[in-house]
């Protein structure tokens, strides 16, 4: 029997299911030139997420693959907003592009108030990257290892910030947790649905370390689920699933206002300045799934991460 077996309860589910109803709170402060970093904001989460900071006065940096959309996207917070954006070019199926961004964002001379992990790809095909690895591990796990790691000092010292992932509720598809002897599924069958899944829960089983290392500094760290928002992902897939898509997930979505809402509300808050390493479903606290809480498992993805990025000594 599996040791996350007894673990479960089914109040755990109902919770999530009633938690999917509800609606975000609101935060009306302003932020007036704080620095909110927003990786993957050409479009969907993070494109609603940039016009929603920007409309309350933040200075933005844009991490992006697209120049032209990321041109285009900061000429028009800048236009209707007068706000100061900025973008960084990379595509985060390149460990190069990672490692390049986050010296980016550590030689800045400047505090990072938010920074929101929103980059993300769903495949149904198994890919691999030019580095040899699983595309949706690097792109949506790895890279916000590698940001945050490059990036530890730099908040430890500003001594505030808010870093935050956007996660899913779709880990709770990784059941029995990590298979670290296959995370890249050369012995599985690959599924789209728990390749993501898995990822999200890399993520949440690094934000485990990340608080801990954070305690007694302002800085803070958490995960959201965004809500079933319509958006483009899935667009590589082909036309089973976009047909899916369209049918049964895009009838029944969200605005994706609502998950800028709830992005903005934890980045700017006053009620959440010193909550950290939670997963809230928008704005909702949520008791994670057994795996998601699994330390031994964070510290064994830390280690692993650490190699994978390409760093020798752990902090």
């Amino acid at each position: 029997m599996h040791p996350y077996y007894k673990q479960y309860q089914w109040s755990n589910v109902f919770t999530m299911i009633h938690n999917l109803k509800l609606e975000p709170k609101i935060c009306m402060d302003d932020c007036p030139h704080r620095l909110v970093v927003i990786t993957g904001a050409t479009s969907g989460i993070g494109h609603a997420t940039a016009r929603k900071y920007a409309s309350h006065g933040a200075d933005l940096i844009l991490i992006n693959r697209n120049q032209q959309k990321s041109e285009a996207i900061c000429e028009e917070l800048k236009r209707e907003f007068q706000v100061n954006c900025s973008y960084f070019m990379a595509d985060f199926s390149r460990l190069s592009d990672i490692h390049s961004t986050a010296r980016h964002l550590v030689a800045l001379e400047r505090d990072i108030d938010v920074l929101v992990h929103n980059a993300g790809v769903y495949l149904t095909r198994k890919t691999i990257t030019e580095d040899g690895l699983e595309t949706v591990f690097q792109t949506n796990y790895l890279s916000t290892f590698i940001l945050n790691y490059y990036l530890l000092e730099k908040f430890k010292a500003q001594n505030k910030g808010r870093i935050i992932f956007v996660n899913s509720e779709a880990y709770r598809f990784a059941v029995w947790g990590l298979d670290f002897d296959d995370l890249f599924w050369n012995k599985r069958r690959y599924s789209g649905i728990k390749s993501y899944g898995a990822a999200k829960l890399a993520q949440l089983l690094s934000m485990i370390v990340l608080d801990e290392y954070f305690q007694g500094t302002g800085v803070t760290v958490n995960a959201m689920h965004p809500g079933n928002v319509r958006t483009n992902s899935g667009q590589s897939n082909g036309w089973l699933y976009k047909k899916f898509k369209s049918l049964f997930i895009d009838r029944f979505a969200r605005p994706i206002d609502d998950a800028a809402e709830a992005l903005y509300y934890l980045g700017v808050s006053p009620e959440v300045e010193n909550v950290s390493g939670k997963f809230f479903n928008l704005t909702t606290v949520e008791e994670p799934a057994p795996p998601a809480l699994d330390r031994d498992a964070a510290m064994k993805l830390w280690k692993i991460s650490m190699e994978l990025g390409g760093f020798h000594e752990q902090k």
